[in-house]
């Protein structure tokens, strides 16, 4: 194993000190330690937050200098997600602040939508336009033909206006295209979602086997932290990737997998841990069904077998599968997050999870613990209005058993031509820019271009804002009070977010944006609090806090109400499943109609001269939002297209040059991408960060710099158990020059 704690070193304040000068930015060297930090913030007046550059939302501290400027963001100490360390993103998220290209007041388009070409509005104006319409929609074809899209903090305020109008067409995009499968899989197995952030006790495994998950690029704060202590602590790790990624880098065991493969290896590894008795008998005796359908389910399933599909040698598999079962119970198959990648995704996560019960890890002290979570009050409101028909009644008998509404049966609903049960007319998308997020760009213009509203609430004009009829600049999380943050972790917890500073410009928060609607639609006894600062107020007294009191502290903890973070020994558990167990043969998915147990089938392979495209995260980046974040872009402005070298000699490539991609459907790159030679990744294979070659130009770094891997993302292949959409099943091929027609740069 190489170099341990220098895996991810996240420093007190991460990427480096932010400084803020007269609308200029630059990065100086970073502070080492928090005793530096303490020294350097004396004097300075600091309010709590918590992150929005991704769902891990740690909590910190804002600092601002004595003019009063935003300077810096450092992690709070007490809290549980971060103890005291922001990433790179989290301290860079002071130039989504300062970013002179965000949104700036409200919108209302004039010409046809993709034209953008907008005329500035009153806040009053604006959202009359929207209640006008929200008002027709309803009257004409029901309530529930408007959907809701939504990510982040301000998802609870405008789900509370779409359910008081009288919809249900809520959509979480992550769902579908991003952890759906996961959290269907671990429920069907154990009766329990893997939960955001994952539940994995990582700080105490002694074995961690990431396969397609990229801990350390993705930049999941505590995980990282915590791995990097396994890793101290002498912990195993494996890592399954077609590319030597930085948690390759640092692993016992790296399995060089051929894409599209994986079902085969976890198959394998469960046929070795029951044929070899290497699982947890005790366990599985007193906590799981199905043990002997499984057995007889992956008779066949040897690593001889796996070999000739995944390329990974026979001992290889045996070797890792044996490194599992000698750290088990204390031992994590991780879950991942992002495990939209064939189509057959909830099934393969299904099998991570009867890896991890085989293997005694749910419930245990170095697997997965249980989780606790903070419960605040309601404050008594009218019952919402039941919808006489949601997503489920636009296409019947689709995706059973998805549990959330699915973002692309809502975008499918929106194309009369597919003659759904239910007609979307009207989306309100806030904080996800759709464009990039789902893929098949060319369906989801389709569907816009039928629809008779759409509103994009957004701090920055993302390609979605260039398709809106109304735009609604939302102020950034450091100008605005959000919900209290109680996301479950090893103990229940209250985070607090408020300004930092006044909205610049003509913003404004989401909760003051949704409650203003509300009144135009009179609905406004759904938002009994003026402002969110009252409820937050009411919420903490009821918790035996005040708001006073979290504004001095951030984050409060409390104790579990039992010492129950793992299974005691001996203890009787009941499973929120069907049988009371942890299914390895699942009663759910059978009843659904599904394969009770999962299968590998295999994948279309690229066309001679293409390649399977790849992608993935950098630890400065977060989706596309970051990418024209100041700060951030100075860490990392483009991507690159990662080639192996054979693959590279054969095209004559060279590391540096711009090329082009261009997938199986003959969709080329609007933007060319600079080639990085290098063996870390598969011959068969190529691999791209996600979040890049934007084609919106009033977002002016990010402009032009790279290629959309979205762009590139045609062929789908949808998840028929949930609906999730598997977006690694397209090949590129390369195009070193562009001829006769026009190269964007």
């Amino acid at each position: 194993m190489t170099s341990r704690r220098d895996f991810i070193k996240i420093s007190a304040i991460g990427a480096g000190v932010l400084v803020v000068g007269t609308g200029a930015y630059k990065v100086v060297k970073a502070l080492s330690s928090p005793e530096q930090v303490k020294k350097l913030v004396v004097g300075l007046k600091r309010t709590p937050t918590y992150c929005e550059v991704c769902f891990w939302k740690c909590a910190g501290w804002v600092y601002k200098t004595s003019e009063g400027k935003i300077w810096k963001i450092v992690g709070n100490e007490n809290d549980q997600h971060c103890n005291g360390r922001f990433c790179p993103r989290g301290t860079g998220g002071v130039g989504m602040y300062y970013d002179e290209d965000r949104l700036k007041t409200p919108l209302i388009r004039v010409e046809e939508r993709g034209k953008q070409v907008f005329r500035e509005a009153s806040w009053d104006e604006a959202l009359e336009v929207i209640a006008v319409k929200m008002k027709n929609i309803a009257s004409k074809s029901g309530p529930e033909s408007m959907a809701l899209f939504s990510h982040g903090s301000g998802s609870s305020y405008f789900t509370t206006l779409m359910k008081s109008y009288g919809s249900a067409n809520i959509a979480e995009p992550s769902y579908a295209q991003c952890r759906g499968p996961r959290d269907e899989a671990f429920m069907a197995t154990f009766g329990e979602e893997a939960y955001s952030p994952e539940i994995t006790d990582i700080r105490d495994t002694r074995c961690l086997v990431l396969i397609g998950s990229h801990i350390g690029e993705n930049m999941h704060n505590g995980q990282v932290q915590e791995m990097s202590d396994a890793i101290d602590k002498g912990a195993t790790i494996i890592t399954v990737d077609p590319r030597f990624s930085t948690a390759a880098g640092k692993s016992k065991f790296w399995l060089p997998i051929k894409p599209a493969t994986d079902m085969a290896l976890l198959l394998a590894w469960i046929h070795e841990i029951i044929f070899k008795d290497y699982y947890d008998k005790k366990y599985v005796e007193k906590y799981c069904s199905g043990f002997e359908q499984l057995k007889a389910h992956v008779k066949d399933f040897t690593p001889e077998w796996a070999y000739g599909i995944t390329t990974i040698k026979p001992d290889l598999i045996m070797k890792t599968a044996k490194e599992m079962a000698d750290a088990s119970p204390a031992v994590i198959v991780h879950p991942g997050r992002h495990v939209t990648w064939y189509g057959d995704d909830t099934q393969r996560i299904r099998a991570v999870a009867i890896l991890n019960a085989l293997l005694g890890s749910w419930g245990r002290r170095g697997g997965f613990y249980r989780p606790a979570k903070f419960e605040l009050s309601s404050y008594g409101s009218p019952s919402f209005k039941t919808p006489s028909k949601t997503w489920e009644d636009a296409f019947p008998g689709k995706y059973t058993i998805a549990s959330s509404p699915v973002s692309n049966v809502l975008i499918d609903a929106s194309i009369p031509e597919n003659n759904p049960g239910l007609l979307i007319r009207g989306w309100i998308v806030n904080g996800t820019n759709l464009i990039t997020t789902i893929p098949d760009q060319a369906n989801t213009l389709k569907a816009i271009q039928n629809l008779e509203l759409l509103v994009a609430v957004d701090t920055m004009p993302m390609e979605i804002t260039g398709w809106a009829d109304v735009v609604l600049p939302e102020c950034t999380y450091l100008e605005r009070y959000d919900g209290l943050r109680v996301s479950p972790h090893r103990k229940p917890a209250i985070a607090l977010r408020m300004p930092a500073a006044e909205p610049l410009n003509n913003t404004k928060p989401g909760y003051w944006i949704a409650r203003e609607l509300s009144k135009k639609l009179a609905l406004e006894n759904y938002f009994p609090f003026e402002k969110q600062e009252e409820l937050l107020d009411w919420q903490l007294k009821k918790a035996g806090s005040s708001l006073e009191e979290m504004q001095r502290i951030g984050v409060k903890t409390f104790e579990r109400d039992a010492d129950d973070l793992y299974f005691s020994e001996n203890e009787q558990v009941e499973f929120p499943t069907d049988s009371g167990k942890i299914e390895l043969y699942s009663s759910y998915f059978e009843g659904a109609g599904y394969d009770p147990l999962p299968k590998y089938v295999a994948h279309e392979e690229p066309a001679e001269g293409f390649y399977r495209l790849i992608y993935g995260r950098a630890p400065m980046h977060t989706f596309s939002r970051t990418s024209n974040n100041p700060n951030l872009t100075d860490l990392m402005d483009e991507n690159t297209v990662w080639i192996n070298p054979v693959v590279a000699k054969e095209w004559g490539i060279k590391s540096d040059q711009y090329i082009w991609l261009r997938n199986q459907d003959n969709v080329i790159s609007d933007f060319p991408v600079k080639v990085r030679v290098t063996e870390r990744i598969r011959w068969d294979s190529v691999y791209i960060v996600h979040g890049f070659g934007h084609a919106q130009k009033q977002m002016k770094r990010c402009f032009g710099k790279g290629v959309s891997d979205t762009q590139l993302i045609t062929n789908v292949l949808v998840d028929p158990l949930m609906g999730g959409t598997g977006m690694r099943s397209n090949f590129v091929t390369f195009v070193i020059e562009k001829t006769g027609e026009e190269v964007a740069s």
